[in-house]
């Protein structure tokens, strides 16, 4: 007889990891399948955030950045260091090390909150039962009342530039490199090209960004993605908007790659290529024929508002559903999925969930941009801060960057807050907390903030909204 469980899911990322003990904790008995082998050869929790994404990507960035400073910024505060080198192999060591400590973590935790860990690839055959296939070929089946599909996504792949091991490679790749390529090519300005392109850079390599559309970071007001690429462009990444690539060739050690932009077609020759062009849900084979489980066209399980797919007791959750592919936006609904089948009402707001790109300066949104705002009908009013007017910035040497909020202009309402800055994935936390209370920018205005702080930045941008600000010359409204 198939063991039986109130919960089993699928996935043991950031959202089938947090489903899974968020149900435990509400007294349900609770499962989670994981295939993924890690590199001593055993299965290994977390997911793509935690093996080969968020997490490892943050350790070369920080690693990194802190090689620029103590190259250029340490001899402006007085710190004399001398010549500063790199040992890569050693900060690679490291960003290993610390996955390892955090993927061990939620083995510990699903221990802690009696989570069953199933090892295998896990299979929906009905309504009610997972089929479990270990990494031998031998499978299983157990039995559970609510199926959650965690099974996340994967890089896509474009014909032009096929994966070639050590030369062109994905974002799991370009986390593994043990030497600093000369000249490095990055296919794709999205949220993962810029760190991985930022990562090399800084370490000394050329990078050139080729990006598809005309324009850059579309998703961003308008105002902050214009800094930021003037803010790149000026660290040495090299960022070609309206570049289609439309093949390449290995040639020994190099690639050659081809593209077309406005002014014809054109190719550029690299010792590296990282293909960073999105990524898809991972829904194939994860759910049988038949079962009567919706998938879009791009292969997205189709949920509703809470996350319930097209069979009863069957929810799919995360990167395999519509939404923002990001781990925190998963683990809320893990939570809320979790809830849900434990009795309770549970709702998640996605119009205050927040978005970082981890560069330096960081850039970090939540809501609506003045764009979207204005192309939706709605009037409104902006309030902005440059980070060069605050003491605490110019205090870090930190002074680049500014923080905006865009506001209903009828009811003050907060629609959207975006940052260029140091720390601006925090900052961007007071944005999504005044989103979900619903407040207006003169709530945030009349809040007392310390002082100095890098904060303050976001209370001059509410105060600026009504031409309020104080240590910025208002803008004259017309």
């Amino acid at each position: 007889m198939a063991d039986k469980y109130d919960v089993i899911v699928i996935g043991a990322g950031p959202g089938g990891y947090v489903a899974a003990i968020r149900a435990a904790q509400l007294g349900l008995k609770t499962a989670c399948v994981e295939k993924w082998i890690g590199k001593e050869g055993k299965v290994v929790h977390g997911g793509t955030c935690l093996n080969v994404g968020c997490i490892p990507s943050k350790a070369l960035l920080e690693a990194s950045h802190k090689f620029v400073e103590a190259q250029h910024d340490f001899d402006d505060m007085g710190i004399q260091a001398g010549d500063v080198s790199m040992d890569v192999s050693k900060m690679m060591a490291r960003k290993d090390k610390i996955v390892k400590q955090l993927t061990g973590g939620i083995s510990g935790l699903f221990k802690a909150n009696g989570v069953t860990a199933i090892e295998g690839t896990g299979k929906v055959v009905a309504k009610n039962k997972v089929e479990v296939t270990d990494k031998d070929g031998e499978s299983s089946t157990v039995e559970a009342d609510n199926i959650v599909i965690a099974a996340g996504s994967v890089p896509v792949e474009i014909p032009p530039t096929p994966l070639t091991e050590g030369l062109i490679v994905d974002s799991t790749g370009a986390l593994e490199f043990q030497e600093t390529p000369k000249r490095l090519g990055v296919i794709g300005a999205g949220v993962i090209g810029l760190e991985l392109g930022s990562v090399w850079s800084r370490l000394g390599s050329e990078v050139t960004v080729l990006e598809a559309m005309d324009s850059f970071l579309p998703m961003v007001d308008s105002a902050i993605a214009k800094e930021t690429q003037k803010l790149l462009k000026k660290q040495g990444l090299d960022i070609k908007l309206n570049a289609r690539v439309t093949g390449s060739e290995v040639k020994g050690e190099e690639v050659v790659v081809k593209y077309e932009d406005n002014e014809g077609e054109k190719e550029l020759t690299f010792d590296k290529l990282i293909v960073c062009v999105g990524r898809r849900p991972y829904t194939k084979g994860v759910v049988a024929d038949g079962l009567g489980v919706e998938l879009d066209q791009r292969g997205f399980i189709h949920v509703d508002d809470q996350c319930r797919t097209s069979v009863p007791g069957v929810y799919a959750i995360g990167d395999c559903v519509r939404g923002p592919m990001l781990a925190h936006k998963a683990s809320e609904e893990g939570v809320m999925v979790a809830d849900i089948i434990a009795g309770h009402k549970a709702q998640m707001n996605y119009d205050a969930i927040p978005s970082v790109i981890y560069t330096h300066p960081e850039v970090a949104w939540v809501g609506m941009n003045e764009q979207d705002a204005k192309s939706a009908g709605i009037k409104v009013k902006t309030g902005s801060f440059p980070f060069a007017a605050s003491g605490r910035a110019m205090a870090n040497n930190a002074t680049e960057g500014q923080a905006k909020i865009i506001a209903d202009a009828e009811t003050d309402r907060i629609l959207g807050m975006h940052i260029v800055g140091q720390h601006a994935g925090e900052l961007i936390a007071q944005g999504v907390i005044a989103m979900e209370f619903g407040s207006s920018a003169e709530d945030l205005a009349l809040t007392c903030y310390a002082h100095p702080s890098l904060s303050e930045a976001v209370h001059e941008a509410a105060l600026a909204v009504e031409g309020h600000a104080i240590h910025v010359a208002n803008r004259k409204k017309r």
